[in-house]
């Protein structure tokens, strides 16, 4: 079984996939990205290790339910997508060998059986696997987002990639909803450069320098001024620290105005 590689996907605005108009034209190109994801891998994932920007808690928290029920956290949408469902099975044998790395590093971790799917999760796993047959656990961030904690947690994930487990990072590489018109323009393009710059052109050591002082990036507090949404990209460069990035999504008008990436960290199964 070949490494699978790591991802950081910025995905989208509430339930998309299962809206038609205006919002959903507007996410063409994410959702080409997305639909793109399993075929670049080559290999159906054992199982998919999904870490959300909608899931902090106090502790590292792993989702032990083994059919996970749907939470709609999102406001103003249809009334359809608040019945939505992706029946995605869960995995108790994927949230305890989590448990078992996590223990062995030395960082506290607890489990949840009630938790289900927030839209971090299922928003960008529709478009990816639309029949919701490949197995997903949610592991949740760590509420104070220490960037140093979250890349210690992707580092002792790392041998789940030889497992054939798919570690995917899900939030959005601008996350500011009070400034997502005109004003995110030049804001969202100064931090994405920063960004693509450290994740794909610096070297590895160089990498995790800048990651952890994100913060001191150009526009880093106006792109997140609360780092939820950019927090799970230190988990998926944790468990693939030594190896390429690439950029996989890239949008320069997503929500009109805004500049927007996905990554890709280590070399695709396909290669």
């Amino acid at each position: 079984m070949r490494t699978m590689p790591t991802y950081f996907l910025s995905h989208g605005g509430g339930p998309w996939p299962w809206l038609d108009g205006p919002m959903r034209d507007a996410m063409a190109p994410l959702e080409e990205s997305l639909q793109a994801l399993p075929a670049e891998l080559g290999a159906t994932p054992t199982a998919i290790l999904m870490v959300s920007g909608h899931w902090e808690a106090p502790t590292f928290t792993v989702q032990t339910n083994p059919n996970p029920p749907m939470i709609y956290d999102y406001g103003g949408f249809p009334e359809h997508t608040y019945s939505i469902q992706y029946p995605a099975p869960g995995s108790p044998a994927l949230a305890a060998r989590v448990t078992e790395l996590l223990t062995a590093a030395g960082i506290p971790i607890r489990s949840d059986a009630e938790r289900g799917y927030d839209h971090g999760m299922y928003a960008p796993l529709a478009p990816a696997w639309p029949d919701a047959d490949v197995p997903v656990v949610q592991l949740s961030v760590q509420h104070r987002y220490d960037p140093a904690e979250h890349l210690a947690v992707g580092r002792a994930l790392a041998p789940l990639r030889d497992e054939g487990v798919l570690i995917l990072g899900s939030g959005l590489s601008y996350h500011n909803l009070r400034s997502m018109g005109a004003e995110a323009a030049a804001p969202s393009r100064e931090f994405d450069e920063w960004l693509g710059s450290t994740v794909i052109d610096a070297t590895p050591d160089e990498r995790i320098a800048r990651l952890l002082e994100w913060d001191q990036a150009p526009s880093a507090r106006i792109a997140h001024p609360m780092e939820d949404h950019l927090i799970p990209l230190m988990v998926v460069v944790g468990a693939a620290e030594d190896e390429p990035g690439i950029r996989t999504y890239h949008q320069n008008d997503f929500f009109g105005s805004v500049t927007a990436s996905s990554f890709r960290f280590g070399i695709p199964a396909a290669s």
